[in-house]
């Protein structure tokens, strides 16, 4: 398999669209029209005025990149882009030289400075686009927004609107071969948002369910998609190299190990404890009485199933690997 060849299964395993060479306007940059749409504040009446994120396979591949090369450290970055209706377009992003911990990042005096340097430099060169949001990385625990990241994203709604929130879990990205990404916006103090039924299911190591439950009402997501235009070829091809050489020399199983260890153990904790609630005081079971996709055996599943899966993703990369370098040429019969 060679670089050409994976690139292209990449753009399809995470649905980027090529955008029509006639349409390439949407790279095109108009200030008086952004500066009037901002003046108008539409979200101000509607907090689920915007619906849908775009991401340009260049401001996509340059975020995954910062984020695997963090490992379990989290890490953070900017996005540039513009609003057009309900969509925010993110054209560009770049990381930011952040203290960074297994649960936080926290941009110091140097990381502002850097941000406003480069916003400067890039207006230099043609990058028009103003700051449009943040992103920062979750390695191993989903695309979901902490209490410290709605404390972030509300305080950033509040002075830098429109600002959207993308997370990236570099970890589940490694295993799962697909892009794992989210983004979302907070909605306004005091707001109660409409019960909008359960959302789509997602793995949440038992460590994290608690933040997770807290905050999961102050915030919505939005419809994530990727687009690339002929504009991008060249830039993304030298990127793309440059992925394409570390995946190349990582092994998901080596690299992952301990996101794997972590799995396995909180899978555990949770068969456990859903072993107990099923059990009665007087140690009679009673089973999970719950028949829907709510129930928590039903839960447990889907996490043993998502785990086995993304084992076999990993073996199945080296069984791959090995017969590409190791066997290529090898003319004994069998």
């Amino acid at each position: 398999m060679d670089a050409a060849l994976a690139q292209k299964n990449w753009e399809l395993e995470n649905n980027i669209a090529t955008v029509d060479p006639s349409q390439d306007q949407i790279y095109f940059y108009d200030a008086e029209q952004d500066k009037e749409i901002v003046s108008q504040k539409p979200w101000k009446n509607d907090p689920h005025y915007f619906k849908k994120v775009k991401v340009s396979a260049i401001a996509l591949i340059k975020m995954v990149i910062h984020a695997r090369s963090g490992g379990n450290i989290e890490i953070m970055g900017l996005m540039q882009g513009k609003i057009q209706g309900d969509t925010m377009y993110i054209m560009d992003s770049f990381a930011l030289p952040v203290e960074g911990t297994e649960t936080r990042v926290s941009a110091q005096n140097e990381a502002y400075e850097y941000m406003v340097s480069y916003i400067e430099k890039s207006k230099e060169v043609g990058r028009l686009e103003n700051v449009l949001g943040w992103y920062h990385s979750h390695p191993g625990y989903g695309c979901w927004l902490s209490g410290i990241d709605v404390n972030t994203q509300m305080l950033n709604q509040q002075y830098q609107e429109p600002f959207v929130a993308v997370v990236i879990d570099p970890n589940r990205t490694m295993s799962a071969g697909k892009v794992e990404i989210g983004a979302f916006r907070t909605y306004p103090a005091n707001y109660k948002p409409v019960n909008e039924g359960p959302s789509e299911y997602q793995t949440i190591p038992l460590n994290k369910i608690e933040d997770f439950g807290v905050h999961a009402k102050s915030y919505y997501s939005l419809e994530v998609s990727h687009f690339k235009s002929s504009l991008d070829s060249q830039l993304l091809e030298v990127l793309w190299n440059k992925y394409w050489v570390n995946t190349l020399s990582q092994s998901p199983l080596l690299i992952n190990r301990e996101y794997a260890t972590r799995q396995m153990a909180d899978l555990a904790e949770k068969l456990d404890q859903t072993n107990n609630t099923m059990t009665g005081r007087m140690g009679g079971y009673y089973g999970d009485r719950k028949k829907n996709d709510e129930s928590q055996l039903n839960k447990v599943t889907k996490d043993s199933s998502k785990i086995t899966v993304e084992a076999m993703h990993g073996l199945l990369s080296q069984v791959l690997k090995d017969q590409v370098f190791n066997r290529f040429g090898d003319d004994k019969p069998t």
